[in-house]
């Protein structure tokens, strides 16, 4: 099967360093889906060496209502955005997303792989 990768930007605030992040404004991430290493998981690479993985149903949950109560949380916002969370040891992340952009690399999951039961 094929590796799904996918380049986007998005805005983030950490907790740790907001001000250096707001006078960057958007940031580059890297949504990746490895059907071959988990059909049931997504990746959101951050700038640095942060990398999360965590189900790919739950950020299609989060696309419609909120979802999550772990380390990750997704919910929309507003018509045209979507939030992800991420909590670590480290502290939060948030990361703030147009939905085209999250809902096109699902489509995109979904063309190499079918859905996994569970």
């Amino acid at each position: 099967m094929s590796v799904v990768e996918q380049y986007a930007r998005a805005r983030m605030v950490t907790d740790t360093d907001v001000q250096v992040l707001e006078e960057r404004g958007a940031v580059p991430v890297v949504l990746r889906y490895d059907p071959d290493l988990d059909p049931r998981s997504v990746r959101i690479g951050l700038p640095g060496p942060h990398e999360w993985t965590f189900s790919r149903a739950l950020l299609e949950q989060g696309l419609r209502a909120p979802a999550g109560d772990g380390d990750v949380r997704v919910w929309p916002c507003g018509r045209v955005q979507v939030v992800v969370e991420f909590h670590s040891a480290q502290g939060t992340a948030v990361v703030q997303f147009e939905s085209k952009t999250l809902i096109r690399f699902l489509r995109r999951t979904y063309q190499v792989a079918t859905p996994v039961a569970g």
